[in-house]
């Protein structure tokens, strides 16, 4: 998996695309969002509109950023899933941890 990250004010922009596996870029996010939080970011906003595939380890990932965010009074939101990926979390149950939307306008309008 490949990623970019931005930041603007509050918030860390995460844009995936590939497979998220988790051995394989974890460690890095879990850093990345560490520097993060320390820095002041209070929500993450990550686009895995290309990721294609998705294992257990990549599920940790996305749970491990999600609590980091919440622990510090934040919130993570994950952006137009793909349908493979809407699926898994669907069978899951994690789409009803996750805030997911289909924008990032629409993740910026429930932050404000």
């Amino acid at each position: 998996m490949n990623y970019k990250h931005t930041t603007a004010g509050d918030q860390l922009r995460l844009v995936f695309n590939g497979d998220l596996i988790g051995e394989n870029n974890g460690p890095e996010l879990v850093e990345l969002v560490n520097d993060s939080l320390t820095k002041g970011m209070k929500y993450c906003l990550i686009d895995i509109s290309d990721v294609r595939y998705i294992n257990s380890s990549g599920i940790g990932v996305l749970i491990t950023l999600l609590t980091k965010f919440r622990n510090k009074g934040g919130e993570l939101f994950l952006i137009k899933p793909s349908e493979h990926v809407q699926k898994l979390l669907i069978i899951t149950k994690l789409q009803a941890i996750f805030n997911i939307v289909d924008t990032e306008q629409e993740a910026l309008s429930k932050i404000k």
